[in-house]
């Protein structure tokens, strides 16, 4: 086990994460990348984006409004418009960003609730300009990671030639310092927890929401930044898959699985278990062991030098699993790199990496996940590991247990001792007679007719 799970205080007897490092290393990244690219300058939008170039954040609830941007010119530093107050808020306390010269007050549109008659987009536009000609930049295209189309319009009315900058982000991105390592496995720790609340809790009459409410409380008591989601899916919502909580109620024989996606320190996890309340069908079980093997075929096969392509091939394709193409089937079988962001490079899909493989590389983080149908019609399996690639190979970060099924609820008793753990949901069929429909019972109980 190479990769250590430390504290979250800063400590002067043991070396821990380092943000300093952190933000340096980051930046140093983009910066590399922005110099490879035709790019003069990188316009970033994205919060993600503007977190990792300026190591500032403001709260999730900025995560969509596109209002903070950051301009980061060729062999320069970056600077930042921020949202109103919080602009001297790191003047103050983010020394990092060099003071009021490149922390500044300003905001874009708010997705267009400062209509277009307000200007925003042509002042946004003239602010970059500026910036674009101290800096001998202007016959630079600028690359942009997502903007409101007025903004947009008005650069290019400014005669500044936009291009894509969020494949420059990514790229950056891609590969993890060690700090970003320590974060995101500890954020995954937290999950762990999380999963154990949820193996302690699930029993009839508990309901999805009480799930996503019992993990949140626990998430953000813990340090958490942002709970993005709490896929709890239970019973015959398993197949095929909604991807959303509801208010269901848990009963007896139902499967249940969960996708736990939440942010510490930014760095995010994503990471599914499959739990059966009470008791496992042995249809439930098939699948399971199924959905596990063609997870533990994608980790053995995890070292640098593979390709996406070459992982791919262990997938079921989409037929296999009762679906016409592998549109329909999307991120079923699936990876995805982990980060600031819940989905980043690089990409394992049968509809992408046949005809784009990506190479693995040491210092990469990405899930890995799997699905799988039971024979039954309405149950499924559903797991995921999150693994960092290593020089020879990777380690699973994501640590609850997986590599059975388990149940959880109350044991019950019966006048003969234990009620076994894996039975048929309907009652009638657990024991050694016939059932009239002709499906065969399950052996264990003596025939009382005879």
């Amino acid at each position: 086990m190479a990769i250590a799970t430390h504290g979250t205080m800063a400590v002067d007897w043991e070396q821990r994460i380092n943000y300093d490092r952190l933000r340096t290393e980051r930046l140093e990244r983009a910066k590399a990348k922005l110099k490879e690219s035709e790019a003069g300058a990188l316009l970033c939008f994205d919060m993600n984006n503007v977190r990792y170039l300026t190591a500032t954040h403001i709260g999730t609830w900025a995560q969509d409004k596109v209002a903070r941007f950051t301009l980061l010119p060729q062999g320069d530093e970056p600077i930042l418009w921020d949202f109103g107050s919080a602009a001297k808020h790191h003047q103050l306390y983010s020394p990092w960003l060099g003071g009021p010269e490149r922390s500044r007050p300003g905001v874009s549109m708010l997705r267009g609730t400062l209509s277009p008659e307000f200007g925003r987009a042509e002042l946004v536009a003239t602010w970059i300009h500026d910036e674009l000609e101290k800096r001998g930049l202007l016959g630079e295209p600028v690359a942009i990671d997502i903007v409101e189309p007025p903004v947009m319009f008005a650069l290019q009315n400014l005669g500044i030639n936009v291009i894509d900058g969020q494949q420059i982000m990514l790229e950056a991105r891609k590969i993890k310092t060690e700090d970003e390592i320590s974060l995101l496995t500890h954020a995954a720790g937290m999950v762990d927890a999380a999963y154990q609340l949820l193996y302690e809790n699930l029993k009839p009459g508990f309901r999805e929401n009480d799930a996503v409410g019992l993990v949140s409380d626990f998430l953000y008591r813990h340090g958490s930044e942002m709970v993005e989601g709490v896929n709890a899916i239970s019973g015959e919502r398993c197949n095929p898959h909604p991807h959303v909580a509801s208010d269901r109620m848990l009963r007896p024989g139902d499967p249940a699985y969960f996708d736990i996606l939440h942010s510490f320190m930014g760095y995010r996890t994503c990471y599914y278990r499959t739990f059966v309340v009470g008791s496992a069908s042995a249809a439930q079980v098939k699948a399971y062991d199924k959905c596990r093997d063609i997870l533990d075929q994608a980790i053995a096969m995890i070292k640098p030098g593979v390709t996406t392509a070459q992982v791919v091939e262990l997938f079921p394709k989409a037929q296999d699993f009762g679906f016409p193409n592998e549109e329909a089937a999307f991120a079923l079988q699936y990876g995805h790199g982990l980060g600031l962001n819940i989905w980043e490079k690089p990409i394992f899909s049968r509809l992408f990496s046949f005809d784009h493989p990506e190479v693995i590389e040491e210092g990469m983080v990405f899930a890995l996940e799997t699905f799988w149908p039971a024979e039954d019609g309405w149950s499924a399996a559903r797991i995921e590991e999150e693994v960092v690639v290593t020089k020879d190979g990777c380690e699973v970060i994501s640590r609850f247990p997986a590599e059975k099924l388990m149940v959880t609820g109350p044991r019950y008793m019966t006048a003969v001792g234990p009620l076994e753990p894996t039975r048929e949901t309907e009652s009638n069929y657990n024991n050694e007679r016939v059932h009239p429909s002709g499906k065969p019972g399950v052996p264990g109980r003596q025939d009382l007719d005879s």
